[in-house]
Parts: C-alpha cells; sequence; structure tokens
C-alpha cells in the first residue's frame, strides 16, 4: 500500500504541475492537495504510534494544509500575498513541529544551534543577492530558513550521534526540504519565473516529505 501511494503521490504532483503551468488553478490546488494527502496517509500507515511519531505525523498534516493555501493565492488572486504568507506561516509551524519531534534525541543542542546560525547567515546572504523581495519577506525569510535550517543541523546531528535508519532517512528527508525551499524562493522572488525550477522545486519537496513520512517505519 505504501508504494502504490508514492506513485500516486507522484503521478498527482505531475498532473498538478501541468494544471498550474496551464493557470487551471483551482484543479490543480485540488490535485496538489491530494498529493500531499498521500504522504500523509504514508506516515499513518508507517507510524509505530509513539509520541515522538505523532508529531510528525502531525508535522506532515500541517505540510499538507499549507500545500492548498499556497497554491491558493492564484485561486483568490486579489488576496494572493496575504494567503503567501499565511502558508509559509502554517510551513513555519510544521518545521516547528517536526523539531519538536527529534529535538529529544539532540546530544549536544547548543552546537546545533551555533551551527545552524552561521549556515543561515550564509545562506541568506547568498540568496539576498539573488532575489527581489520587500523587507517584510527578506525578515520573515530568514526566519523560515532559520527554522528549517536548525531541524536540518539537529536532524544531521542526531544521524552522527547516533547512526540509524530513521535518522538517516529522516534527515535525508529535511535536507531536501530545505533545498526544495530555496528553490522556492530563488524562483518566487528572482529575476524570472522558470518552470524547470518550479519542476524541481515540486520534485524535491514532495520527495522529502515522502522520505519524511517513511522514515516512521523505521523509528524503533
Amino acid at each position: 500500500m505504501t508504494y502504490v501511494l508514492i506513485v500516486l503521490c507522484a503521478v498527482l504532483a505531475g498532473i498538478f504541475l501541468d494544471r498550474e503551468s496551464r493557470e487551471k488553478y483551482v484543479p490543480a490546488v485540488i490535485l496538489k492537495g491530494l498529493a500531499s494527502l498521500c504522504f500523509v496517509v504514508i506516515g499513518v500507515l508507517c507510524s509505530p504510534g509513539t509520541a515522538m511519531a505523532g508529531k510528525i505525523v502531525r508535522g506532515l498534516v500541517i505540510g499538507c494544509a499549507a500545500d492548498v493555501l499556497l497554491n491558493l493565492r492564484w485561486v483568490f488572486k486579489e488576496k494572493g500575498q496575504p494567503i503567501f504568507l499565511v502558508g509559509i506561516l502554517v510551513f513555519l509551524s510544521g518545521h516547528i513541529v517536526y523539531l519538536a519531534a527529534v529535538l529529544p534525541l539532540c546530544a549536544k543542542p547548543l552546537l546545533c544551534a551555533a551551527v545552524c546560525a552561521v549556515l543561515t547567515a550564509l545562506l541568506m546572504v547568498w540568496i539576498f543577492r539573488r532575489i527581489t523581495a520587500k523587507p517584510a519577506f527578506k525578515i520573515f525569510g530568514v526566519v523560515y530558513i532559520g527554522a528549517i535550517m536548525l531541524l536540518n543541523c539537529v536532524a544531521v546531528g542526531n544521524l552522527i550521534a547516533a547512526p540509524s535508519a530513521f535518522t538517516g532517512v529522516f534527515a535525508l528527508g529535511a535536507a531536501l526540504f530545505l533545498v526544495s525551499d530555496v528553490v522556492l524562493i530563488l524562483n518566487t522572488f528572482g529575476r524570472e519565473f522558470r518552470q524547470s525550477l518550479r519542476i524541481t522545486n515540486i520534485a524535491l519537496y514532495y520527495a522529502g516529505q515522502v522520505l519524511i513520512a517513511l522514515s516512521l517505519k523505521l523509528l524503533g
């Protein structure tokens, strides 16, 4: 059943990209929601029922909701910017839930936080040189990227301190999520929108979420 859901997620995401590129935004947002629902169901099926697993499943649910919100900005164009910001806020809360799930495994949280601060600063300097956005968006971007970078630092720290199938798959999923967000930012606020980058963004995003969901099967 899990493999069927992975294939279904990929197929729905592909059709979503096609509909979005044709500016058929209502069917696109429905398809995206269904694709995201697939990784939620995968997480539920793979969950061993522990407190940590429960938090990760909640993070998947929040991600699914955020996916719908982000694309609703095209359906309700007159309110596109506020809807986009709300969607990013929801995604931010999802990252925080993921972080709350794996932070108890972290052996050196202060070191992870220090590494996160340095990497976030370097990454944001690199991004700001390539985008044009209002100061409010830039400030929010620092907070958002900082949160997912912290999640990645903790995930990698957990993998180094306690190597396991779970920590490895979760860290890979979080890394793909981070890269997908960077691609999204560059494509949304960069000089021009490129469909190739949109495809890359969506492919990396769903791969990351599916891996995070599948990691629950390895949680032992």
